[in-house]
C-alpha cells in the first residue's frame, strides 16, 4: 500500500498549489525523511512523474468521528435533539467495539483516498484509531469521549491517561458538549488536559435549544460559562458555534481558542444559525474545517465540505465576501496550526503531507482557475496519490482494500446495524 524512500522527488508537477495563494508550475519537490527538503529545480533520490499532477498540501478533517461511517443513512431526516436520541440509543445497546473498529477503519480508508492525511476523532475507541493510525499511516488525533448519560467520567480520566502516543497518533481530551456533562466533570477534563499536555475538543452552541439551555442553567451563553471555568485558551478546539454572540468572539480571540466549522453536518441536522465565518476570520481565529461524521454528512470528502463552506457563507449573509481560498487554508495550513506540526503548506522544511491530484480531470485548467476548481469543482474522486509523513498511498490500492471491509460489513454486520 505504500512506498517510501528516504530521499524522492516528485518531478516536475504540473501545478503547486499553496494555502498562501503561491502556485508554481513545472516544478520539484524533494522529499527526505518525511519532510519537504526543496522545490525548484533539484533532482535526487528516486524520481516520480508528476507532470500529470497538481500539488496541493495534506488536507485536515479537523472534527469527525470515525466508527459512524457504519451509520451513514441510518437516520437521516431528524434535527439534532431527536437524532442524537436514536444515535445514543444504538451506542448503548448495539455498538460492540469490534463494529466501531470496522468503522474506524472503514472512515480512515475513504479520508486516506480522498485527500486527508490528518483527521481529529471524537469517540469512544481512540485505542483502536491508534492502531489504525498506525497500520495505515494517517496522522489522528483522539480520545475517550466524556459523556454523563454513557460514562463515568473518573472512569474516562483513568482510561485517557493509558493511552499512548506514536508516530502517527497524538491522545487529545474529548467532551461531547456543555449540555451532555456536568459542571465538574468539565473541571476533569481540563484537569486532565492540563497534566496530559494536550487540548479540549468539544461541541460548542450547536443550536438555539442549547443556548437557552446553557443559559438558564449556568446564567450565561456557552462560550462565556467555558471562560468562566477557565478552559477558553489556546488549548481548546470549538466545533460548531452556529449560535454565537459577538462577545463570545472577542472572548475567543483574545484567548486563542480554535474553532471548528462544520457546514454539511449543521444544515443536514437543521441547527439554524449560521458559523459567522467571517467575523471570526477578521479577528484572526484559527479556522479549522470539519465533516463531521458519517450519520450526519454523509460524506467524509473535504472537497465537497469545503464548497459546501463556501455557499452557506454567501447564502446567509446574500454576499460573496468569503472566498474558496478562504475554505482552502481551514483545511490545509489552519488544520496543521490545531495539530501544533508544521505542516499545510508545500515548503522547505515542512512536513511531507501532501496529495496530488490527476489534472486531467480538473478542466478546462489555467493557473488562474485553480482555487476555484479545487473548491468548486474537484472532489475525493480526482485524488490519485496521498503523502503523509513521506510515504506515497496509491488511490487503487487504498480503494481496493476499502472494497474488501465494506464487503466484511455488509456480509456481517448489515441486519445489526438497520434501524429497529
Amino acid at each position: 500500500m505504500e512506498i517510501r524512500n528516504n530521499t524522492y522527488t516528485l518531478r516536475n508537477c504540473r501545478y503547486i498549489v499553496n494555502p498562501t495563494g503561491e502556485i508554481r508550475k513545472n516544478e520539484n519537490i524533494v522529499i527526505q525523511n518525511g519532510r519537504i527538503k526543496s522545490i525548484g529545480r533539484e533532482l535526487e533520490g528516486d524520481e516520480i512523474d508528476c507532470s500529470d499532477y497538481i500539488a496541493i498540501p495534506g488536507l485536515v478533517n479537523s472534527h469527525t468521528h470515525s466508527p459512524m461511517t457504519v451509520l451513514r443513512g441510518y437516520y437521516d431526516d431528524a434535527e439534532l435533539e431527536d437524532w442524537l436520541n436514536k444515535i445514543w440509543e444504538f451506542e448503548k445497546t448495539k455498538f460492540t467495539k469490534e463494529l466501531m473498529k470496522i468503522g474506524s477503519e472503514l472512515a480512515i480508508l475513504e479520508m486516506l483516498g480522498n485527500g486527508t492525511t490528518s483527521f481529529v476523532d471524537m469517540y469512544f475507541n481512540p485505542d483502536q484509531v491508534a492502531e489504525l493510525a498506525e497500520k495505515y499511516k494517517i496522522r489522528a488525533f483522539a480520545g475517550y469521549t466524556f459523556l454523563d448519560s454513557l460514562f463515568d467520567p473518573y472512569e474516562i480520566d483513568k482510561k485517557q491517561r493509558r493511552l499512548k502516543k506514536n508516530e502517527y497518533f497524538v491522545p487529545i481530551i474529548n467532551v461531547h458538549s456543555i449540555y451532555a456533562v456536568s459542571e465538574n466533570t468539565l473541571k476533569i477534563a481540563k484537569q486532565l488536559a492540563e497534566e496530559l499536555q494536550t487540548w479540549i475538543h468539544i461541541h460548542v452552541s450547536e443550536t438555539r435549544k442549547e443556548l437557552y439551555t446553557i443559559k438558564k442553567r449556568n446564567g450565561l451563553f456557552p462560550v462565556e460559562y467555558l471562560a468562566k471555568l477557565g478552559l477558553v485558551n489556546q488549548k481548546l478546539q470549538m466545533v460548531h458555534l452556529g449560535w454565537v454572540a459577538s462577545w463570545e468572539i472577542e472572548t475567543i480571540k483574545r484567548n486563542g481558542s480554535t474553532v471548528t466549522y462544520c457546514p454539511t453536518s449543521n444544515m443536514k441536522l437543521a441547527t439554524g444559525g449560521s458559523f459567522p465565518f467571517k467575523e471570526m476570520l477578521k479577528n484572526g481565529i484559527n479556522i479549522t474545517l470539519g465533516t463531521d461524521g458519517a450519520a450526519s454528512n454523509n460524506s467524509l470528502d473535504m472537497f465537497q465540505e469545503m464548497k459546501i463552506g463556501v455557499l452557506l457563507q454567501r447564502q446567509m449573509y446574500w454576499n460573496v465576501e468569503t472566498k474558496a481560498i478562504d475554505l482552502f487554508r481551514s483545511s490545509t495550513i489552519n488544520g496543521y496550526r490545531l495539530l501544533g506540526i508544521k505542516g499545510g503548506l508545500i515548503k522547505e522544511g515542512y512536513v511531507g503531507d501532501l496529495v496530488l491530484i490527476d489534472s486531467h480531470f480538473v478542466y478546462p485548467l489555467s493557473q488562474d482557475k485553480l482555487f476555484s476548481h479545487l473548491v468548486y469543482y474537484a472532489d475525493g474522486r480526482y485524488v490519485s496519490k496521498v503523502i503523509i509523513n513521506g510515504i506515497i498511498h496509491d488511490k487503487d490500492n487504498i480503494q481496493r482494500i476499502l472494497t474488501e471491509k465494506v464487503k466484511l460489513l455488509e456480509n456481517s454486520y448489515l441486519d445489526s446495524i438497520n434501524p429497529s
